[in-house]
């Protein structure tokens, strides 16, 4: 995630956006539009817990990118 992120900012991306799907995942029309996508596994989450972990992921890549110790404590 931490590489991906520093491609997006290396790249000058201004904005990034993601969506998150239901029980069914995304239809075929947004994945064939996407630049990318991400899987948090084959379980299914509720909406409010996967906003969580991805902003959670996010942080952690960003603390990667910035050299702080954070995903290793």
């Amino acid at each position: 995630m931490a590489e991906r992120l520093a491609n997006w900012r290396d790249r000058g991306n201004g904005a990034v956006a993601f969506a998150i799907g239901g029980a069914e995942g995304l239809g075929a029309a947004v994945i064939e539009r996407a630049d990318a996508v991400l899987s948090l596994g084959s379980l299914t989450w509720p909406h409010f817990l996967v906003r969580g972990m991805l902003l959670e992921q996010l942080y952690r890549a960003q603390q990667i990118l910035a050299g702080h110790p954070y995903h290793r404590e």
